[in-house]
């Protein structure tokens, strides 16, 4: 008896296990997910450190094409305050980019936001009412568990978030060792749109398909998921086969005579990557006072030189006369 209820229980979960798997499956057929390369995948390639000892940031692995990224930070900052940094992602909204599921749909942004040592994500408390507004529902998420200052945001719908605010929080070296009054680097990668390669090394189908051997097109099939199989037929009567997802748009045909690297498909990416690099200084408060002090004094002292001169010329004046 008790064997039997043990091999049922086992018959149970097991067909809970398959029921599970079989759900998760027809429900990637019936409703296509988009496929977007999101920017904590460059965790899965680069675990230690989003920037590479070229200065080249992650992301560009997998975007490939080349677009432009702004920062907005300001040029000093006081310790233990909040500041604004802004991340400006810009592109024409009319844009339409290729998703999983080969339909066209709008772009998607995110960012990776490496800021110096010390420097973190405001707490909510520290974070002004005013700020909250332009920062919105934006989640922010540390790239490391012991590196609060490295930031990844997105994916984020680009329609809604051209430009992220991202409030910062700076350190206050008086009361934290091993960190300093001076100027420190701050560095951006943005993107916008899908990558062109997943972080296992395979295209997605936001990106040029290529002939792979020299050869004639001998056939084009047309798959059941939209895609298509471009066979080549070689110098040497051997087949080649490049599958191409649905998504990129074939330019060849069918008796079509091909060189390897040859575009077999328009290139249907509209986004890309951008990085750039800023300095922020944080400031001593008692710098900025000492130099108010100079300042006042170097006033003072040409004021009184004025009324000096002054002074000399009516004794003067008042010489000649006599």
């Amino acid at each position: 008896m008790r064997n039997f209820l043990g091999k049922r229980i086992i018959s149970k979960t097991i067909a809970l296990v398959l029921a599970t798997i079989a759900f998760f499956f027809t429900s990637d057929l019936a409703v296509p997910q988009s496929a977007a390369a999101y920017p904590f995948w460059a965790q899965q390639t680069a675990p230690e450190t989003p920037r590479e000892p070229t200065g080249r940031i992650v992301c560009a692995n997998c975007h490939l094409a080349a677009k432009a990224a702004e920062l907005e930070i300001p040029q000093s900052v006081l310790p233990d305050s909040v500041f604004k940094a802004v991340v400006k992602i810009p592109y024409d909204l009319n844009t339409q980019q290729v998703l999983g599921d080969g339909s066209k749909g709008g772009l998607n942004v995110g960012a990776v936001v490496m800021l110096p040592e010390g420097f973190k994500i405001a707490p909510e408390d520290r974070i002004p009412e005013e700020m909250k507004e332009e920062v919105g529902g934006v989640y922010f998420q540390p790239y490391s568990e012991d590196q609060e200052n490295w930031l990844i945001v997105g994916p984020l719908p680009g329609e809604q978030y051209q430009e992220i605010v991202f409030p910062v929080l700076s350190p206050n070296p008086d009361t934290t060792k091993g960190l300093y009054y001076g100027k420190y680097a701050v560095h951006v990668g943005a993107n916008r749109g899908r990558g062109q390669v997943y972080p296992a090394g395979n295209k997605s189908n936001n990106t040029v398909y290529n002939a792979p051997q020299d050869g004639q097109i001998t056939q084009i099939s047309k798959q059941e998921d939209g895609g298509y199989e471009v066979t080549i037929q070689t110098a040497n009567a051997q087949t080649v086969s490049e599958t191409i997802p649905t998504g990129p748009e074939l330019i060849v045909s069918e008796g079509q005579t091909v060189v390897a690297g040859e575009a077999l498909t328009n290139n249907p990416n509209v986004g890309g990557f951008g990085q750039v690099d800023a300095e922020v200084v944080l400031q001593n408060p008692a710098r900025i006072k000492w130099l108010m002090v100079f300042l006042a004094a170097i006033g003072l002292s040409q004021t009184l030189l004025v009324l000096k001169k002054k002074q000399i010329e009516k004794v003067q004046a008042a010489e000649m006369n006599f």
